[in-house]
């Protein structure tokens, strides 16, 4: 296998230049807590209109990244920009984070969590929200408490896509979840994916499933890139598919 300096990706350059067609772009970046190096100096770009599977087993580094492209985080060192800005509280507008954890309220109903949620973002679409929670099979007087697992993975979808964000952040969308809701999500996420406007970073490590998403792969370990590169190109080279990929980069 190349190495990732041999290889140049479409939207990494190597030199992480800027053009009009980047929405984000991550230059030697670095995050350490303490003395453990969650990411080494990863480097890459991205534009619009892709999304971007970004693989790798548990702690390589996914989360932290993502952390640090919605501004929860800050890098140690490097910089990430998006659209030529530094993550603040203006590029969180442009950005629409997932997280793994579920921070959902259980004692609001779902009408209730997408009113509560519709206050802090000005890119809110009411109505994709609402089609949202029709195509996922969601009630919206239900509460949230009494949801199943793979219910609340929908809803938390629902909220993060019920934007119309530039950037769309879904940090490991089927961990756990039931192969109904994973399906449903996936559905999901292309129905409402608005291709050309939008890019998509989608962390995870089950990829069998997912991997008719990506447009484009990022290989991470121990906090590096380990490969990156056109999906399709990737299996044509290799004669694999992602998910074997996959499991020869990690065996």
């Amino acid at each position: 296998m190349r190495k990732e300096e041999e290889r140049r990706p479409k939207g990494y350059d190597g030199v992480n230049t800027m053009n009009d067609s980047n929405l984000l772009q991550v230059i030697d970046v670095k995050k350490s807590f303490f003395r453990a190096k969650a990411l080494a100096g990863l480097s890459f770009n991205l534009e619009k209109g892709v999304i971007l599977g970004l693989l790798g087993p548990n702690g390589s580094g996914k989360s932290s990244l993502l952390k640090i492209i919605s501004g929860l985080y800050r890098p140690s060192d490097g910089k990430v920009l998006i659209q030529g800005e530094v993550p603040s509280r203006k590029t969180k507008a442009k950005v629409a984070y997932l997280p793994e954890i579920d921070y959902l309220y259980p004692w609001m109903s779902v009408r209730q969590t997408l009113d509560f949620v519709s206050t802090f973002y000005d890119d809110w679409n009411e109505n994709k929200a609402l089609e949202l929670l029709k195509f996922m099979n969601l009630d919206p007087e239900v509460t949230v408490g009494k949801l199943s697992k793979g219910m609340r993975a929908r809803l938390k979808l629902a909220l993060t896509m019920g934007r119309d964000s530039s950037l769309i952040l879904l940090d490991e969308p089927f961990s756990g979840i039931d192969p109904p809701s994973r399906a449903r999500i996936m559905e999901s996420i292309i129905a409402q994916y608005s291709t050309g406007e939008q890019s998509i970073i989608l962390s995870t490590h089950e990829v069998g499933e997912s991997e008719k998403l990506f447009d484009r792969v990022l290989f991470l370990e121990n906090g590096r890139l380990k490969l990156m590169g056109e999906a399709e190109e990737l299996r044509q080279e290799m004669g694999k598919s992602i998910n074997d990929i996959f499991k020869e980069v990690y065996q």
